[in-house]
């Protein structure tokens, strides 16, 4: 599959101008103005279609909200609910096929407020972004959006993060050794431009995953922003119902398979794995 090169610029681009959107979001309170935009276009310097499809998607996703006439606000905080125990074990089957990476955009830039945040770095701190096509034999899958702080992984390369297990370089090669995740997933639909990556209809129902990941030392080591196809993947949630209900194979199981929003393997060998909210994962 060729990657569009207009279709990923434009992707991309909507991803720097939703940052800065979040950003702005977490600076201010439920029901607070956010600027119009017109004024947000002439702040990001990017054209009205970009702002607006960030926007819109900012409001299915809950975090926004237009009142005509008014303009826009922070919406009311999400009510979050945790399907299992933290420490739960979570029993993921294997995933069927064989996934690749292609990689849509890799550079270092300044982390700012928001990544910064929740990768306790400096602002200024630099980062290693990467955006990449995940695929499973051949059929586009998901698009990750990747920040790494840079301190953390100085040599990392575009082939590391194409071939092989992202973490087990980042055990062998920068000394990094994973060892916990919080992660949360959301309903959402695609963009025109993450339709086109995905090869499916516009507004084609997905999955959002973002997640933060930890080192054995409690560093985050990545904080990662995640597509997937709604199509092609469903979640099935493992719920312990009492203190001697089974656990459907121990926690030596809870590393195999692919767990959502992980590339397969990424999890082999890494220790205990805890999530905001569990499930399993499938591709039909």
């Amino acid at each position: 599959m060729a990657i569009d090169p207009a279709a990923s610029g434009a992707v991309l681009k909507r991803e720097r101008v939703r940052d800065a959107l979040l950003e702005l979001i977490e600076a201010r309170s439920p029901g607070e103005a956010v600027p119009s935009e017109r004024a947000l276009c002439a702040r990001l310097g990017v054209s009205r279609p970009t702002v607006r499809a960030a926007v819109d998607e900012l409001v299915v996703a809950g975090l926004l909200v237009r009142e005509h006439g008014r303009g826009m606000f922070v919406a009311a905080e999400k009510i979050t609910q945790e399907l299992v125990p933290e420490h739960a074990a979570l029993t993921v089957p294997q995933a069927k096929g064989v996934w690749t990476s292609r990689i849509l955009e890799f550079r270092t830039l300044p982390a700012g407020a928001r990544v910064g945040r929740r990768l306790r770095v400096s602002p200024a701190a630099e980062v290693r972004y990467a955006a990449r096509l995940r695929l499973v034999d051949g059929a586009p899958m998901a698009i990750e959006h990747l920040h790494l702080p840079a301190a953390l992984v100085p040599g990392l390369t575009e082939a590391e993060l194409e071939h092989g297990d992202l973490y087990e370089h980042f055990r062998d090669r920068h000394g990094v050794r994973v060892v916990e995740a919080v992660q949360s997933v959301e309903p959402t639909v695609v963009t025109r431009a993450e339709a086109e990556l995905l090869d499916v209809p516009e507004l084609s129902p997905a999955l959002l995953f973002e997640r933060l990941t930890t080192d054995t030392e409690g560093r985050p080591v990545e904080c990662v922003r995640s597509v997937y196809r709604g199509d092609r993947y469903r979640i099935v949630s493992r719920l312990a119902l009492g203190p001697g209900a089974p656990r459907g194979g121990g926690a030596e199981r809870a590393q195999e398979g692919h767990h959502p929003g992980f590339p397969p393997g990424d999890l082999a060998s890494r220790g205990p794995v805890s999530f905001s909210a569990h499930g399993v994962v499938q591709h039909d």
